[in-house]
Parts: structure tokens; C-alpha cells; sequence
């Protein structure tokens, strides 16, 4: 049987699905390539060849395609080495977008003053000064759009980059030759130069980018943090079909070498290294991060414990049936990789007509130019009406639309509580039309609490032996009782036993709680603990139905617990005792426009697979990367804000694509005709870019 070697490699530079139809095509066409998968959000392409000395090849062939990939990912061994050459590669792809904004920007404000200036800085320095700051602007971060626009023209598929370098390039070439022009003349007056605009949509989408390369980064860190839950060490009683020596201790070994048949021991407080059953002892186990369960599981002999759950107390030995990728862990993280792999990237509105725009503006100018020749003009009058043409359609107004905007959208956002993770986040949630909410700390407080009244002599006994358990039910009755300020005695002849209940005296009375509690042998009162609803949950339902937006619970709960909680806030579509994958499948069936707002790991898997993934602050890391927002106060109350303001935001950006266009179509056979010169042409474009930001700025007065 044929083998292959399967690795992945980091690709830098992909902006666009161009850009991974293209890596696909240049890979697939290296001799031994089995087949290439590339993953956009994660800038990465899985390669499987027949012959790993293919890898360089296809390596090869990526830099040929125009796009990066680091050298030094080849000489990391398989495994986390690997992984943190992939890592690495990801950051130094942010730190050096960083660099370059910075230096954009800092470059841009005081450009923007000198131009802003006119006469007050005389006429010598300030043409220099525009020329020098805007040049290192355009020709240095700038750069890589111009890499970017060739790139996809020579691909045949403009883009993006083609739109920023048009704009950019056209502004800076044109004030060069007038400057240059100047600097050589009379300098009888102050040349009309525009070399501010082309370093302002420099800055402005490097801005852009350096909250996609953040986000992107993100993506790669829930997958590893989900894996980090596993341990790295197991403590081994013995191997399978070998009787274990009673005078020897447990062996500490690397949990990625446990095997099906092994026992291991899992002590209080540490967590659970591979897939099992339990064949000795008896716990309490926390699985939130697999069910969304709040309160933890009781184990004994026989009952089945996963990677990563975490012991609460008692020592257990398990029997591994799965270990390492095979486990229930290692699947959710694929999960949460396969579902942000396979979202489908959204095209933007600006992409889609510089597709169009950019050609015709090209042939617009190179027809203009011909006319004029043809018409018995002199090849200077020509070049003027064809520089006219560029700079009145120079898209600087088109380029600025989207990033300008997004930049305004996502500052606000900030300053009201809600991260968004770039300009697609943006566009997805003003398109949402369902929410999928996680019940235990999203809708609710993730805190059991103590609902059943008891009366205050049978709960301050009740307390006082729960004060020698370390059981959420037992911290939920102690709660219950210091809030009615109750005197709590200490418990003495204490057993405690999992699964069924806790014994002991408490000022000379036999007291037992369990599913109830009985003093000196009489019942009297039932133990009923609930996660009540989280403050503002009902409003916050209310406002999505408002808004047009459908809301649906999706919990590893209880379907009792799930329903009271839904009726409590206002839902009515339930799914309850739901697992991880199940609520990433559940997600996808719920249709397009979906986001999916959660707070677990156990959450992570449906909030990459959404359309748009929510996560409180207050969850937990793994949930926040693997999400497109974050709602980093007022808990779930902030939703209805974070998408208002995505559907303010995405109105602001076709208003602006909207305006830029029209001006062209107006402006573009007015300069095609003579009418405008180069110089008020530039003057025309620079007002459109001004309306622009004008428009985009409206958005920090945005209230919800």
C-alpha cells in the first residue's frame, strides 16, 4: 500500500478565496502531490505527498504563486515543534504589519498637516516635505499592496490590493510629476499636490489588516488551547493483560503514550488524561467543558470519563479505551479547525466592483489618451487628458469606503463593551437573522443556586454539615443560608459519599442531605438547586425579537433545567442534551445568518461553525478565540448593541461605496472630454475621499 506524508505549512500573504484558489492550483501542480487543502482564516495549506522530498517542491511552488512561506517550518520535528514553528511564523506575520502601520501612520498625520497648511509653510519645504513623507509612505508599507495588485493582475482577477494600488499609486505618481515638474520651473506658484491621499489609504487599510492578522491569529490559539486541557503526564498503575505489583507506586508517563487496556490514576483536582471508564473509586467530575453541565457528574465503577473533564475529589483509577487524537477532546478540536477552515469567506462589496472598476478605469484612460492623438493633439495635451482620467477615477474614495468605516465601527464598538475581530466580523452581524444561545453562563449566572424554601432551622443544619463538602450543591446551600445571615455550627462524624448523599451531627441532631434532607430520621424539605437566569436575559430576548432576529437555546443541560430557563427569559425553541460536535451540526441547520453566542469550551465547536461566533468575556479563553466578537462587559445585555452597531457600520459602508461610485461615473467622461484639468481633477478626488471619512466618522456618535 502506497504511504504519504501529509504536513502543514504556513502561507502568508492570502487576503482573499483568489488567493487560496491560486496556492491550491500551484500546489496541485507539483509532480507526487497526493492533494493540498488550504485553510484561509489559519493561513495554513495541508499538503499530502507521496514523497516528503516533495514538500520543498510545493514549498516552491506557494513563492512562486507570490506568497510566503517560512523556511525554517521544514526543520521542526512533527508535533507541538511544529506547531510552534507555525505559530511563530503567524506573529511575525502581525509584528511586521504592525511595523509597517505604525509607520504609515506616523508618517500620514503629519503629512496630512503640512497639506492641510497652504501658505502658511513656505512653498520650498512644504513640496519637499509632502514629497519625501509621502513617498516613504506609498513606496514602503505601501509596497505590499503594489505586490499584491501585480500579483492578481497577472492572475487575471484584480482585487483589493489592485484597487489600494491603483488609488495610492496614482495619487503619489501624479504629485511626483507635478512637484518634480515644479521644483525644475519658475516656481512662480504652489503646485496642486495630492501625495496625502495616496498615504492616507496606506494607513487606513494597514489598519485594517492589523485587526485581520490579530483575529487570524486567534483562530489558531482555541485549537491549541483546547488541546492544552488534556495533561501532558498520566500517572500509570499498570499495562494491559500485566498484573500490577501491590508494592510498587503509579508510574508517571507521557499521557501521548497511553495505550487502549492501560489504568491510570486520576487524584482531586487534576484532570482526566484519555478517554475511559472508571474501574476503581469513586468522584464527582466537572464536564461543562464537553455538556455545558453546571454541576459535576458522579462517577463510580463502570461510568465513563473523557480528556480533559477535571476530577473534583476522590482518587479514581480509569481503564483508557481512547487516548491522543482518538479522544473526545481531540475531536472538538478538529471540529473547532474543520468549521473555521470551511466558513465561507465573505466577499466584500469593494472587491466586487473593483473587479469590474478597476479594468474599465484602465481602459478608460488608455482610450482617452488614443482619442486625443487621433483627434491631431500633440502627445503632451493626450498625457494630461489621460492623467486626468486616473486621478478624477482614482478610487481613493472606493479604497477608503470599507476600511474607514470598519475602523470608526470597530473603535465604537470598543468603547461600548463589543470586540470585533475585523471587517467580515462586521458584515456577518448585520446580517444576522438567528441567535443560538448557550444556556449555563450565557443566559444564566453559571452559579447554582438554592430554589427550594426550606425553613431556617432545617437549612442552617443542612448548611453546617454541607460546610465539609466541597460539592457546588453543598456551596450552593451554604450560600442560601449565610444570605439569610443563619448561625452555622461545625459538623462533626462527617461521610460523605458520591452520588448519594452527605452524613453527619450538627449540634446533637443526626442530619443527612441528599436529595432531600432528614433530621434525627424525619424528612423535612427537598434540596432543589437551579442556575437562575442572568440579569437582563429576558430584556436582551426581547430586544433580538425587536430587532427581527429569531433566538433559539442550545445546551448540554437538562431538558428540564433547559425548559425553565427558556420560558424564564422568553425563549421558545429549545434543544437541550446537546454534546459539542452536536451543537456545531445543530448550528449549521439552523440556516444561513446565524450567530452562535456562548461562553465554554464546550461552546468552542458551535462558535466556529457558525456564521458568526459570540463570546462573553467572562467565559473561558478557548471560547473567546474561537469567536468572531467578544461582549467584553454586560454579559449577554451587550448583544443587541454589538449588532445594531454591525448593521450601522455595513449601511456606512454601501453609503460610501455607493457615493465613490457615483462620483466616479459623473466625474470620469467629464475629464475623458477636456473639461477637467489634471490639477482640478486631483482637487475633485480629494473631496470625494473627504466625504467619505466625513461619513464614516458619523458612526462615533453611534448610540444604542
Amino acid at each position: 500500500m502506497d504511504s504519504t506524508t501529509t504536513i502543514d505549512v504556513p502561507v502568508l500573504g492570502m487576503t482573499c478565496a483568489a488567493c487560496v484558489r491560486r496556492v491550491e492550483r500551484a500546489v496541485a501542480s507539483v509532480p507526487g502531490v497526493a492533494s493540498a487543502e488550504v485553510n484561509l482564516p489559519l493561513s495554513r495549506a495541508r499538503i499530502v505527498v507521496e514523497d516528503p522530498q516533495q514538500l520543498q517542491a510545493a514549498a516552491q511552488a506557494i513563492r512562486d504563486a507570490g506568497y510566503e512561506v517560512p523556511a525554517d517550518v521544514f526543520d521542526a520535528p512533527a508535533g507541538a515543534a511544529r506547531l510552534a514553528a507555525i505559530s511563530r511564523a503567524a506573529q511575525d506575520e502581525v509584528h511586521g504589519l504592525r511595523r509597517d502601520a505604525a509607520i504609515a501612520i506616523a508618517l500620514t498625520v503629519p503629512l496630512i498637516v503640512v497639506a492641510m497648511l497652504h501658505g502658511a509653510v513656505p512653498a520650498l519645504p512644504s513640496v519637499i516635505a509632502q514629497l519625501v513623507l509621502g513617498s516613504i509612505v506609498v513606496l514602503g508599507p505601501g509596497m505590499r499592496y503594489f505586490r499584491g495588485g501585480f500579483r492578481a493582475i497577472r492572475h487575471g482577477s484584480p482585487d483589493m490590493n489592485t484597487l489600494i494600488a491603483l488609488g495610492a499609486g496614482t495619487a503619489w505618481l501624479s504629485s511626483t510629476i507635478v512637484a518634480i515638474d515644479w521644483l525644475a520651473g519658475p516656481r512662480h506658484h504652489m503646485p496642486e499636490l495630492y501625495v496625502e491621499a495616496g498615504a492616507a489609504i496606506v494607513a487606513f487599510v494597514m489598519i485594517g489588516k492589523v485587526l485581520e492578522s490579530r483575529a487570524r491569529a486567534k483562530l489558531g490559539e482555541a485549537v491549541r488551547g483546547l488541546l492544552s486541557l488534556a495533561p501532558s503526564t498520566a500517572h500509570l498503575v499498570a499495562r494491559e493483560d500485566v498484573e500490577r505489583d501491590p508494592h510498587a507506586g503509579d508510574r508517571d508517563v507521557d499521557a501521548s503514550t497511553l495505550q487502549a487496556g492501560d489504568r491510570v490514576r486520576v487524584r482531586p483536582g487534576e484532570r482526566v488524561p484519555a478517554d475511559g471508564t472508571v474501574v476503581e473509586g469513586r468522584s464527582a467530575i466537572d464536564e461543562a467543558m464537553l455538556t455545558g453541565e453546571s454541576l459535576p457528574v458522579d462517577k463510580q465503577e463502570g461510568s465513563p470519563v473523557y480528556a480533559g473533564t477535571l476530577n473534583q475529589h476522590g482518587a479514581v483509577v480509569v481503564r483508557v479505551a481512547r487516548a491522543g487524537g482518538d479522544t473526545a477532546l481531540a475531536r472538538i478540536a478538529r471540529a473547532v479547525e474543520d468549521a473555521q477552515g470551511t466558513k465561507a469567506p465573505i466577499a466584500r462589496l469593494a472587491d466586487r466592483v473593483s473587479s469590474v472598476f478597476v479594468p474599465a478605469v484602465l481602459a478608460i484612460a488608455a482610450v482617452t489618451a488614443i482619442g486625443w492623438l487621433v483627434a491631431g493633439h500633440d502627445l503632451s495635451t493626450a498625457l494630461a487628458r489621460m492623467i486626468a482620467v486616473l486621478v478624477i477615477a482614482c478610487p481613493c474614495a472606493l479604497g477608503l469606503a470599507t476600511p474607514a468605516a470598519v475602523a470608526v465601527g470597530t473603535s465604537r464598538g470598543a468603547e461600548l463593551g463589543v470586540l470585533f475581530r475585523g471587517g467580515t466580523a462586521l458584515e456577518v452581524a448585520s446580517r444576522v437573522k438567528t441567535v443560538a444561545l448557550d444556556k449555563t453562563g450565557t443566559l444564566t449566572t453559571g452559579h447554582p443556586r438554592l430554589v427550594s424554601t426550606l425553613p431556617d432551622d432545617v437549612l442552617r443544619l443542612a448548611a453546617s454539615l454541607e460546610q465539609a463538602s466541597e460539592h457546588p450543591i453543598a456551596r450552593a446551600v451554604v450560600a442560601a443560608a449565610r444570605e439569610r445571615s443563619l448561625a452555622l455550627g461545625p459538623p462533626t462524624d462527617v461521610v460523605a459519599e458520591p452520588g448519594d448523599a452527605i452524613r453527619g451531627r450538627v449540634d446533637g441532631h443526626d442530619v443527612v442531605v441528599g436529595a432531600t434532607v432528614t433530621i434525627d430520621g424525619a424528612e423535612r424539605g427537598a434540596i432543589e438547586i437551579a442556575d437562575p437566569p442572568a440579569d437582563g436575559a429576558r430584556a436582551t430576548i426581547e430586544q433580538l425579537h425587536a430587532m427581527g432576529i429569531d433566538a433559539v437555546m442550545i445546551t448540554g443541560d437538562r431538558e428540564q433545567a433547559a425548559r425553565r430557563v427558556a420560558e424564564a427569559v422568553g425563549i421558545t425553541r429549545v434543544h437541550a442534551g446537546v454534546k459539542p460536535t452536536g451543537k456545531a451540526a445543530l448550528v449549521k441547520q439552523l440556516g444561513p445568518h446565524t450567530a452562535m453566542v456562548g461562553d465554554g469550551i464546550n461552546d468552542a465547536p458551535a462558535l466556529a461553525a457558525a456564521d458568526l461566533g459570540i463570546a462573553l468575556a467572562s467565559g473561558t479563553d478557548i471560547a473567546n478565540a474561537a469567536a468572531d466578537v467578544t461582549l467584553l462587559r454586560g454579559g449577554i445585555t451587550a448583544l443587541p448593541t454589538a449588532l445594531a452597531l454591525a448593521r450601522a457600520t455595513l449601511h456606512t459602508i454601501r453609503r460610501n461605496l455607493i457615493a465613490a461610485f457615483v462620483y466616479n461615473v459623473i466625474c470620469i467622461p467629464i475629464a475623458a472630454a477636456g473639461l477637467l484639468s489634471p490639477v482640478l481633477a486631483s482637487a475633485a478626488m480629494s473631496l470625494s475621499s473627504v466625504s467619505v471619512l466625513a461619513s464614516s466618522l458619523r458612526l462615533r456618535r453611534f448610540m444604542r
